[in-house]
């Protein structure tokens, strides 16, 4: 019998691709802004947006899929250095952030920030997400999880967390 309310995603994959392309979308508007000398309060407000939805990616990550793929694949270093990249991610953020204008610094912020989580995904989508669909996964059974932390954190506004450290003790337990 079908699922009454079917999952809005088919995998765990395509939701959080489709953040990836949602973001990349808001990089390419600012940089238009940018272009077309917009207003400074216009990209100030795009910026957060997007620091925003970059936290609520990363932590949804961070807590839901890659404890599960670290799991499944048993590959410490893979998602080692995704988590990295979100703490690099997260110092980028936390400047932006902290401007109280937007204007030329910003600008450049956000476009270093842009570089940088192109560059994430990218490794993403070639690494995490390949094994990731080949792994002993339940990537459809992921995704209501997913989709009611993702609801929950963007009602939060996506205040900035420290990444758990469930994982990181699990690892020294274990050695």
């Amino acid at each position: 019998m079908p699922h009454p309310n079917p999952p809005p995603y088919e995998d765990a994959l395509v939701l959080l691709d489709a953040d990836h392309k949602l973001v990349k979308k808001m990089f390419i508007e600012y940089a238009g802004l940018v272009e077309d000398d917009g207003p400074a309060a216009a990209r100030r407000q795009l910026a957060l947006k997007i620091c925003q939805d970059i936290t609520v990616h990363a932590q949804l990550e961070e807590e839901i899929f890659y404890p599960a793929v670290r799991e499944a694949l048993g590959d410490e270093g893979l998602i080692d250095h995704a988590e990295e990249e979100h703490a690099q991610a997260r110092e980028k953020i936390a400047q932006i952030q902290g401007m109280s204008t937007g204007g030329k610094r910003m600008d450049d912020a956000v476009k270093e920030l842009a570089k940088m989580i192109d560059e994430h995904v990218l490794e993403e989508r070639e690494k995490v997400f390949l094994q990731a669909q080949y792994a002993d996964l339940d990537l459809r059974g992921m995704v209501p999880g997913l989709v009611a932390r993702k609801k929950a954190l963007q009602a939060q506004g996506g205040e900035m967390k420290e990444p758990t450290k469930k994982a990181t003790t699990k690892k020294k337990e274990a050695a």
